[in-house]
């Protein structure tokens, strides 16, 4: 029997990288998407709480059961565990192809890896795919083999539990992906800043706008140094939030 792959996203059911994945996924499984109707990049884990979810068939992909969903990528995962798929077990979460890096801090505010985790909180293996290419047009093709050889080794493997696998690529070029890098996340962080601006009724808004940090350039073992020189970097992910090393420190409190 063929495995049961559920595919979302963050950057919309009609995005060009959940088209690519979605190809991959049905030469393994049996495919059902649950996808966001609109793109949610930096929606991190939210979810719906205090409104509807409208959710709507969607045929635009060939032989695959797919549902547009007005909810975050989180809430899209809980729909097809709690309602479309119930009855059934999913033996794989994938999430993406993400247009745009989801390495180092940015995982934090993914929406991509937040449904692959929201998929480890409810004991399913997961994983989030993310390209380094932010444009709408961009180019998969040198990734989806590496796609398929994860996917492929996930499922034939026991898979961590309560771990999601945040999976980067480089962005196409003409010199070929050298292989696969497991690494831990890089220590890094996004340096804001604020455009104050006045729209046309005379009201103040802010456009925010930054830079990418690297508190650890050029450092073996961490997932931007894999990619820098042309790796697939995996990062295993848990979303057990505990600094473990620090309970000793808090208990010399004495609080």
């Amino acid at each position: 029997m063929k495995p049961l792959i559920l595919v979302t996203n963050d950057d919309g059911i009609t995005s060009k990288g959940i088209s690519v994945l979605i190809e991959v996924m049905k030469k393994i499984g049996e495919v059902f998407v649950v996808a966001p109707d609109s793109p949610n990049s930096g929606m991190g884990h939210a979810i719906t709480v205090d409104s509807t979810i409208h959710v709507k068939k969607n045929k635009i992909y060939k032989n695959v059961e797919a549902y547009e969903c007005s909810g975050t990528p989180a809430d899209c995962v809980k729909l097809a565990k709690h309602h479309f798929l119930k009855d059934r077990k999913i033996d794989l979460v994938v999430s993406g192809i993400n247009h745009g890096l989801n390495s180092s801090i940015s995982v934090i505010y993914s929406g991509t890896m937040s449904a692959a985790v929201e998929g480890a909180i409810e004991g399913i293996p997961s994983i989030g795919f993310s390209l380094d290419d932010f444009k709408y047009d961009a180019e998969f093709s040198h990734v989806k083999r590496w796609i398929k050889r994860i996917t492929e080794k996930a499922l034939a493997n026991e898979f961590p539990a309560n771990v999601a696998l945040n999976v980067n690529f480089p962005k196409y070029s003409e010199n070929p992906i050298k292989g696969i890098k497991i690494c831990r996340q890089t220590n890094g962080y996004w340096h804001e800043e604020f455009d104050a601006r006045t729209d046309p009724h005379g009201r103040p808004y802010f456009w925010m706008g930054g830079d990418f940090v690297n508190r650890e350039p050029n450092i073996e073992g961490t997932d931007l140094h894999a990619l820098e020189n042309n790796y697939v970097s995996i990062v295993p992910v848990h979303y057990d939030m505990t600094a473990h090393k620090t309970i000793k420190d808090l208990k010399r409190w004495k609080l």
